[in-house]
């Protein structure tokens, strides 16, 4: 591999417009093909085989209209004083109800539900399933708003959870712009900061570009752009900051400029390809979830990194050739010319006390990681909102005119194919059920056999009670009425269906967990040639995980600084959150292992002392980590100041994570451990070592070099 990356790196800096103009012609098709060909990405979030989905599917076979997305249209009168019995109020009311029935793809526009102090009225309007429907039916509703009226009108439902998205190109820009600083302050120059850039932003736009293609052969989620879009950039950036900057380092020892590129992708490309393979590898063990939804978001967001890695071995080397010497050019600042003496200084004293400082990273470690023993999982509400977005006040205006419950109703789908007889008796079970508030007349489609119940429960949609009051019916209510009638009942609805989710995604956690460690580890192990060093490096990138599902815990659930993040109130973590989480961190977590360990062992098997090569390793990349570290940080801490709870979920676990990773695990646990483990890091079965593998280690390894 390393003669290959050679060859590859100095055939792009020798030939850079052959490459750049390939890239541009790729970049040309792609987006051509995407733009007159491209298809929508969809959004779901079911599971095969869960009670929610058969729900759905039950529904939809029948063509009821409740197979389809909801919205709720929440009016209540500008004068305080006033109520909907008014006149006005109920002129206005009528009008509003027509024009909602009148937009684009509603199905039907409920009748006017007002609360018992006549204050708070209730449109539900009803659109068809997800497949139907675009992001300008949220648009057409939103127009609602501005209707003139002596009511204030506000939004909420199924359709916002659907097509709201934050503002696009904040959090990328922000990010981008701290990148910048970042690699100014590293780099010193303006030509060598905006390589990196150049190449990343090139990159991610042509990977981003070519999603609506690969839906032909998988259908991506929506939200797969914007995750991916935030990942991207930070890999993309990091990958050429650790190429660009071993590119210099033979620049400033007389290196001709095709051979320091050469051997920078050599050396530092081929830690980027396993580091990026690690990230991929992660990701793509999304798909022992056995939920569709996530395993397309894998597939989306490791096609991104992938395009990162390409374009770090073939576009930013052709660059780097283009800008030949040019690349210290237009300097802001004059960097030091031993800018590791600091860090090497740091990693000798943790060498020297190596016992004190493994014990105490490792108890700062699992105090972080212990709140995740009360780690619970849910469906964040609306509630959870900002008090300025309209679905945020929706909500609060019907729970309180209505209740809790009413902001998450439950749809229950019964076939009733062979039983049409059996319809009274549930609804007046569930109707008696203890955490049922009220439910409507069912509807029977009779043609279908098919009925359908609308339940209210009494607590709202991320309540531990409504899922009580969910598994209760399942369980308990539903067999009672049943049990002797061929008719089935599902609860289905978003609560249900999130909650179904959850609970598929745990079942399957540990198996995805085992799957993607033991896939790490066997690829760490061909790259390092020990067996220690990666089931270590599996073990600490836990203990990193831990840390940042912690800190999620203690700002999500219990509020700890949640002011600081724009967080109003206390909510549960969502059930898809923590195997997401977990694949992105510990993909992540790899790339910051393989840039510091791939030094370390290139001097250890030059040197054969684990010791000198640990501190020389840690010198050598401390910089280039931590500025690496940063740019990831500023790219996800944006994200955790977005108004959604979800992109705040993702923002803070991924900070939190990098920032412990490259902190306490890459410059204090790691150094210290190598120290204790001493040249047992390298140890490797006799059996697993080629010959040939055993002659390189005594000699030591050597970047080819042109004749």
């Amino acid at each position: 591999m390393t003669s290959n990356l050679y060859r590859l790196g100095r055939y792009a800096a020798r030939r850079p417009w052959v490459v750049i103009g390939a890239w541009l012609v790729v970049a040309a098709l792609v987006v051509a093909a995407s733009g007159a060909f491209g298809k929508k990405l969809e959004e779901s979030f079911g599971a095969p085989g869960v009670d929610s989905q058969y729900a759905t599917d039950l529904l939809s076979a029948a063509g009821t209209d409740q197979a389809g997305l909801t919205a709720q249209v929440v009016v209540t009168p500008y004068d305080e004083q006033a109520t909907l019995a008014g006149a006005e109020q109920q002129a206005a009311l009528t009008k509003l109800r027509a024009t909602a029935a009148a937009l684009p793809h509603v199905l039907s526009a409920s009748d006017p539900v007002i609360s018992p102090d006549g204050r708070v009225g209730l449109v539900r309007i009803q659109y068809p399933v997800l497949d139907e429907l675009e992001p300008s039916d949220l648009e057409q509703l939103k127009t609602l708003i501005a209707v003139q009226s002596p009511l204030r009108v506000e939004l909420g439902g199924d359709l916002f959870y659907a097509f709201e998205e934050a503002q696009p190109g904040l959090a990328e820009a922000f990010g981008l712009i701290a990148a910048m600083v970042v690699l100014l302050v590293a780099f010193g120059s303006i030509i060598a900061m905006g390589l990196p850039i150049g190449m990343a932003l090139f990159g991610l736009a042509l990977a981003i570009s070519s999603l609506s293609l690969v839906t032909y052969l998988v259908e991506l989620p929506s939200w797969a752009p914007v995750l991916g879009s935030m990942i991207g950039l930070g890999v993309g950036i990091d990958y050429a900051l650790v190429i660009v900057t071993r590119h210099r380092e033979f620049l400033a020892r007389g290196v001709p400029v095709d051979e320091a590129v050469g051997q920078a992708v050599a050396t530092a490309g081929r830690a980027v390809v396993f580091a990026g393979g690690t990230v991929v590898i992660a990701i793509l063990g999304l798909v022992v979830a056995g939920v569709p939804f996530m395993t397309a978001g894998g597939i989306a967001i490791s096609l991104i990194v992938l395009t990162m890695v390409l374009a770090s071995l073939t576009l930013l080397p052709a660059f780097l050739g283009l800008a030949g010497h040019r690349i210290n050019s237009l300097r802001v600042r004059r960097v030091r010319s031993s800018p590791g003496s600091g860090w090497q200084r740091w990693a000798g004293h943790v060498s020297r006390h190596a016992v004190a400082y493994a014990v105490s990273a490792t108890v700062v470690l699992l105090a972080l990681a212990a709140p995740v023993l009360a780690l619970r999982v849910g469906t964040p509400d609306d509630g959870a909102l900002p008090v300025q977005r309209t679905e945020r006040r929706a909500y609060d205006l019907v729970a309180a005119g209505f209740g809790a419950g009413s902001n998450g109703p439950l749809v229950i789908a019964v076939d009733v194919s062979r039983d049409p007889g059996v319809v009274q008796a549930l609804h007046d079970a569930v109707r008696a059920d203890r955490g049922i508030a009220s439910v409507a007349p069912p509807e029977v489609n009779t043609a279908a056999g098919v009925a359908t119940l609308i339940a209210v429960p009494t607590t709202g949609p991320q309540d531990d009670a409504t899922m009580t009051t969910v598994e209760r019916l399942r369980g308990e209510v539903f067999p009672s009425v049943l049990r002797d009638s061929p008719a089935k009942a599902h609860v289905g609805g978003q609560t249900a269906t999130l909650a179904d989710v959850g609970a598929k995604v745990n079942d399957r956690l540990p198996w995805f967990v085992g799957a993607v460690i033991l896939l790490s580890v066997v690829l760490l192990s061909v790259l390092f040639r020990s067996i220690v060093v990666p089931f270590k490096a599996a073990l600490m990138n836990l203990l990193s995980i831990g840390a940042s599902f912690g800190v999620m815990v203690m700002v999500f659930q219990w509020g700890w600084a949640a002011d600081l993040i724009g967080l109003e109130s206390t909510i549960p973590i969502l059930p898809f959150i923590p195997m997401f989480m977990f694949a992105v961190v510990f993909g992540l977590s790899m790339d910051y292992e393989v840039f510091l360990l791939s030094r370390i062992r290139e001097e250890y098997v030059r040197t054969g002392d684990n010791t000198a090569s640990t501190i020389h390793g840690i010198a050598t990349t401390g910089r280039v980590i931590t500025s690496a570290a940063l740019i990831m940080i500023a790219v996800f801490v944006s994200f955790s100041l977005a108004d959604d709870p979800t992109a705040k979920m993702f923002g803070l676990g991924l900070a939190t994570a990098v920032l412990v990773d490259a902190t306490i695990v890459r410059l204090v646990l790691v150094p210290a451990l190598m120290k204790l483990l001493g040249d047992a890091n390298w140890w490797m079965p006799a059996w697993a070592v080629s010959k040939s593998e055993s002659g390189v280690q005594r000699r030591g390894e050597q970047v080819p070099t042109s004749s």
